[in-house]
């Protein structure tokens, strides 16, 4: 089917249209569905900017996303490219919201602690946007008093939380920690977006 030939109610399926979307990726194995969840976005009309934890690129690489949004994948603070133009700050300029998906309980821990020891969490210290937060761990890990302690925090700093779900998890084991469907993401985000 030719582009032109697109039926009218798929032509008119972008409701993300002129909105910016941060999305953070961390490193779990889960970050492979971190695509779909961009491609969705970007499908719906939304300007995806990417951002990789280093940790995120032993799992998925920034060529992935760079291909799904026609952005360069930022993975690095200290960004050579960016000296005239500090993007931790900028793209909280421009950021309707900022999306975390994979977010680890090692990034969730920095969040809830202030840390900035990379561009991710950086940005996310300067954000004035709302926050959208998808873990995915280890079930014991998610149920750690340490861990169960952070996301308290990170609540605080109301951060919108999408809650894992039941499914094999990386370890063999069927429990609580699984990332959340990209269908349900993309849809908390534009309940967010219709909200804010």
């Amino acid at each position: 089917m030719k582009k032109s030939e697109r039926p009218a109610a798929a032509a008119n399926e972008r409701p993300l249209e002129g909105r910016t979307i941060v999305v953070g990726v961390s490193g779990s194995i889960a970050a492979y569905k971190a695509a779909e969840v961009v491609s969705q976005l970007v499908q719906r009309g939304a300007r995806v900017p990417v951002v990789l934890t280093r940790a995120a690129t032993h799992f998925v690489g920034p060529l992935t996303f760079q291909t799904l949004t026609r952005i360069r994948v930022m993975t690095e603070a200290l960004d050579p490219e960016s000296v005239l133009d500090p993007t931790h700050i900028s793209l909280t300029d421009e950021a309707d919201l900022v999306l975390l998906a994979p977010a680890t309980a090692n990034l969730i821990a920095k969040i809830a602690h202030g840390m900035a020891d990379d561009l991710l969490t950086s940005l996310l210290l300067a954000v004035r946007c709302p926050v959208i937060v998808a873990p995915a761990m280890n079930d014991r890990m998610w149920n750690s008093a340490a861990f169960q302690k952070n996301l308290v925090a990170i609540r605080d700093l109301e951060y919108r939380i999408i809650e894992p779900e039941e499914g094999f998890l990386a370890c063999g084991t069927y429990a609580l920690g699984r990332l959340a469907t990209p269908a349900r993401i993309v849809a908390e985000v534009e309940r967010t977006l219709a909200r804010s």
